[in-house]
Formats: structure tokens, sequence, C-alpha cells
């Protein structure tokens, strides 16, 4: 299997490469998306606690411990997308990175931890994504906030949306 990398874009890993397989419904968020994102929520994430569900690559949550995240959580369930985050980890000596083998379904009916970022990229396939969300708002510190990324447009009236972008076919939110 050969492997893939995405660049991280900030903080002290700029530059550094994380690896990953090709998998099912794995789409790395595109740089330029990530970049947007980190220019929204500020490029120092200092004492903020992070969770990545739907983890996939882990870009968005490494790209958060780069920018000195307090912890971030990653949730995948994919056999081998998970050694590549625990490789990954390893190589870049996130010591505040969290990687748990575990289906998002179950992590969202069992969390009780509180997080300032919610990085939720589902595969596109996913048809209750929006319904989804309704969920893991509860799981929000006041004043959190939620990035979603999906291949449709948001209804005007959804959540309250902060920003909104697209790229290409790819939209992406942040929502509190």
């Amino acid at each position: 299997m050969k492997d893939n990398n995405v660049k991280i874009i900030g903080g002290k890993w700029k530059r550094k490469n994380i690896s990953f397989n090709e998998a099912m419904g794995l789409r790395p968020t595109l740089g330029r998306v990530r970049e947007t994102l980190f220019n929204w929520l500020g490029q120092d994430l200092n004492n903020k606690k992070c969770l990545d569900l739907f983890a996939g690559t882990g870009a968005l949550g490494f790209e958060a411990l780069s920018r000195n995240a307090e912890s971030c959580t990653f949730v995948e369930n994919n056999p081998s997308t998970f050694q590549k985050l625990i490789e990954n980890k390893e190589n870049l000596k996130a010591d505040n990175a969290i990687i748990k083998k575990i289906h998002a379904d179950f992590f969202i009916k069992n969390n009780d931890e509180l997080f300032d970022i919610i990085f939720f990229d589902p595969p596109f396939v996913l048809d209750n994504s929006i319904q989804l969300i309704e969920f893991i708002r509860k799981f929000l510190k006041p004043h959190g906030v939620i990035y979603f990324e999906t291949n449709i447009k948001l209804p005007e009236n959804f959540l309250e949306i902060i920003k909104t972008s697209r790229v290409g076919k790819v939209y992406f939110h942040l929502v509190h």
C-alpha cells in the first residue's frame, strides 16, 4: 500500500508530513481550506481542547496541536487509518494526541468530555451528518465551535453559522 502525505501548514510542525493510506471515503482537508480555517480560529490555540471526530488523516487535529492546542482527541475506526494516526503521533512526538479506535457513533453516545473546538469532517456518503451536529453540540464548552465540512450548502437558518466558505465542491463552516 502506497503512503500518501499531507503537509502541516503552520505552527511548530510547519512543513512536516503526515502520512496516510488510501481508504474508502477518506479525503484529506485541502491545505488552502486548513489555512482559511486556522485564520478563522486564530493561529495560536493555546489552552484549547480539541476533538477530531472522523479523524481520517488527522490533518486537522495535528494542525491544531502544531498551533499549541492543549490536547486533541482523534476518533477513527478504520484499522489502517488508525495505525497511521499512531505512527504520525510517534513521528511528531505529539504526546497530547489521544487516539481512540472506536466508531464515531459509539464515541458520541458515550462521551462525557467537553471541547473548545470540534473538527467534524465525516465521509460525504454519511447521510445523517447534519443530524449528528445536534448531538455533538452538547460536547462544546461555552464559546466552543464546530468546524463542519460537507459537500452540500447548509440552509441559512442552520444553527449559528459564524463563518462559511467553499473550495470547489467542498463547503466548510464554523458553527456554534
